[in-house]
């Protein structure tokens, strides 16, 4: 039969002080003994028990440093230590819990005091152990639940991602580098300070799952004029210009779906809404000047606008990475934020890599 009874270890120099604790001991738990510190430490070491008695005048090592040494050890500094003491000085006692003990008991023993604080103690480490436990679990259990929360965030912005690339097939693997694009310009900022309120690592890691859907609006427009191989008309262009608020009304379906107005979907809608904004206030759906855009979008709007000018489309030849440089750099101050052209110039390189490196899987005809 197995002897599930909490272990007490009592540690003392004197083998009368041993007897007798055990003798008080023995019929409620399973006693442990040692008659000095070096023996308690290597007892312990190899089984931990569930509360010590540790008498504090023994030679060699006291109980103070046998203390201090058992509350240094990560897997024995929770176990529970009475001192043992013939002497009744409130220094030495304040000596002992600032060591971590947590209690004392005068010798010669009391019985019934040292069966009721040996008692006490085990229920409050019983307590404790089931609180850590609880604890550990709901940890485990919190994390469990973020990680499923955040693979269905994925999977959403993912399948949405890819019905809208269905819909844009002449940017191939567009998606993949304006995502690249837009990580990299958000961790520079991030790396010098700047719009550290909005580009924490969070927010970035949200607007790097996002920005597959800054054209999830092109799936209102029509074949003919999305597709259309040569320029487009007033009235036509007219027609793609609704795409950020087709875009906007989506995302904001998908949000009324999760219950919310505001979810992990915001930078996404940011993106997909104003990306098309300009600077200096030239640009669509709602003419917003400078700061009145949002980060996310502003980083996204530099990002598309490169990816299209380097990229060979259905109405255009590609046009190379150094002419590219240029043309966003003249723009600093209208078409883009200046302080997002200053990053991107630092990270032109970068740029050049991601677009060798995703490019489209197939010609544009």
């Amino acid at each position: 039969m197995t002897d599930d009874r909490p272990v007490v270890l009592v540690v003392d120099d004197v083998p009368d002080n041993l007897v007798l604790a055990n003798a008080l001991l023995k019929k409620h738990y399973k006693v442990t003994i040692a008659a000095n510190g070096e023996k308690a430490l290597a007892i312990a070491q190899a089984e931990p028990p569930d509360l010590i008695l540790l008498d504090v005048m023994m030679p060699v090592m006291d109980g103070y440093e046998t203390c201090a040494r058992l509350k240094a050890d990560p897997l024995l500094k929770q176990i529970p230590i009475i001192f043992l003491t013939a002497m009744a000085d409130s220094e030495d006692e304040e000596k002992g819990f600032v060591l971590g003990a947590v209690d004392y008991i005068t010798k010669p023993l009391n019985s019934s005091l040292l069966l009721a604080r040996v008692k006490t103690h085990l229920a409050l480490k019983k307590a404790q152990d089931s609180l850590k436990d609880r604890n550990i679990y709901l940890e485990s259990e919190i994390a469990k639940r973020i990680k499923e929360v955040t693979m269905l965030q994925e999977v959403a912005i993912t399948a949405m991602a890819s019905l809208a690339e269905t819909r844009d097939r002449e940017t191939g693997a567009h998606i993949q580098r304006t995502v690249h694009y837009v990580r990299e310009l958000a961790l520079y900022l991030r790396d010098k300070s700047i719009y550290e309120g909005i580009l924490t690592l969070e927010n970035i890691y949200l607007m790097t799952k996002s920005a597959p859907l800054h054209d999830i609006g092109k799936m209102g427009i029509p074949d003919m004029i999305l597709w259309k191989p040569g320029k487009l008309t007033s009235e036509e262009f007219a027609v793609m210009k609704q795409h950020p608020a087709i875009g906007k009304r989506a995302i904001d379906g998908a949000e009324k779906l999760l219950g919310t107005s505001e979810s992990f979907l915001r930078f996404a809608k940011e993106m997909a809404y104003s990306h098309h904004e300009r600077w200096d206030g030239a640009g669509y759906p709602e003419g917003l000047v400078g700061e009145t855009i949002p980060v996310s979008a502003r980083l996204m709007a530099l990002a598309d606008v490169y990816d299209a000018i380097i990229t060979r489309r259905v109405y255009k030849d590609p046009i190379p990475h150094d002419e590219a440089v240029a043309i966003i750099s003249a723009e600093s101050g209208k078409q883009f934020d200046p302080v997002v052209v200053t990053a991107f110039i630092e990270l032109a390189e970068h740029f050049k890599v991601i677009s060798e490196t995703f490019q489209d899987a197939f010609p544009v005809k």
